[in-house]
């Protein structure tokens, strides 16, 4: 087996024996989430019994990759999912201790997010790692923001989609199956995307619907960091696009919503963001996740090929 399968089958074994133990230990500590009184109010009781940190596991498996893997390209990768997930980490224990669905607040959480990615995009452009895409040239000055304000909207995005049993979950491990054809497929970055998709896989096991763990804002975080890590990186800011697709249209639907209400008091959705908008005209919620799948399978694939056609995956 090669190093990356290696790693994989060790983080798979890892994510379902540390969440089957920490599920076990949230239920003992009671460590579960305030339902939103203006949610889709489906499945409340159930939902407010789960735990609701399973992210924690993804940060003790981010600690450990590097340690297993050290070099300044593990560190550099893997301190932004790291750094993610504590933010996540702060906004749910201020949601368990305040015993409310509010955790941070919205700017608060944002001055974070933005100084973290700001220092992390700062440390890509010091080491050379800043790039659109292999044969398309862009300045610093255009690459410089617009890996910032990607890494700043995947980490929300991903926090936004995190909305349905299974959802973000399997999003990502289909972001993760399209990363081989987006970046190098070799050395450092085979083992991150082993080691990511099956804790991911491990995670997603007690995730499906009926869910016996959330991954929480500690989770969605991380991840958000992981993918955003994952492309920017390897200096292809372009593949933010096929593995953030389905995040992307989630976060946008919230905004569109927003900014309705707020200039012409009217909404556009049922409810945002765009999976509880389904939800209130009558999907079932294992419907909505199945197909989000498939839209964001068809979309990452797509745009894949499209990128793949730009210039060479070298």
């Amino acid at each position: 087996m090669t190093r990356a399968a290696w790693a994989g089958a060790l983080f798979l074994c890892l994510s379902l024996i540390l969440q089957f133990f920490w599920i076990r230990a949230q239920r003992r500590m009671s460590l579960t989430q305030a339902q939103k009184s203006y949610g889709v109010c489906i499945d409340v009781e159930i939902k407010a019994a789960t735990p609701s940190m399973g992210g924690v596991v993804f940060l003790v498996l981010g600690v450990l990759a590097p340690l297993m893997d050290f070099g300044a390209e593990a560190l550099l990768f893997w301190s932004l999912p790291l750094a993610g997930g504590l933010i996540g980490l702060l906004d749910d224990g201020l949601k368990f201790f305040s015993h409310s669905s509010e955790g941070f607040r919205s700017l608060s959480k944002l001055r974070l997010q933005l100084i973290t990615c700001a220092v992390w995009v700062g440390l890509l452009l010091l080491n050379g790692r800043l790039g659109l895409w292999p044969g398309l040239w862009g300045p610093w000055w255009l690459t410089l923001p617009l890996a910032f304000l990607g890494s700043v909207g995947m980490m929300n995005a991903v926090n936004i989609t995190d909305g349905l049993d299974g959802l973000a979950g399997g999003c990502t491990l289909i972001s993760l199956a399209a990363a081989p054809l987006l970046v190098p497929a070799a050395g450092f970055n085979a083992v991150a995307v082993s080691e990511l998709f099956f804790m991911v896989a491990g995670f997603l096991f007690y995730n499906l619907r009926p869910a016996r763990t959330f991954m929480g804002d500690t989770g969605a975080h991380f991840l958000g960091g992981a993918l955003a890590a994952l492309c920017l990186v390897n200096g292809r800011l372009l593949a933010l696009l096929p593995v953030g697709f389905l995040f992307g249209f989630e976060a946008l639907s919230s905004a569109i919503q927003i900014f309705t209400i707020r200039t012409l008091n009217r909404r556009v959705f049922l409810m945002a963001p765009l999976h509880h908008h389904f939800q209130r005209k009558g999907w079932d919620e294992t419907e909505v996740t199945a197909r989000f799948w498939l839209v964001h399978a068809v979309g990452a694939a797509l745009l894949t090929l499209l990128l793949l056609s730009i210039g060479a995956n070298g």
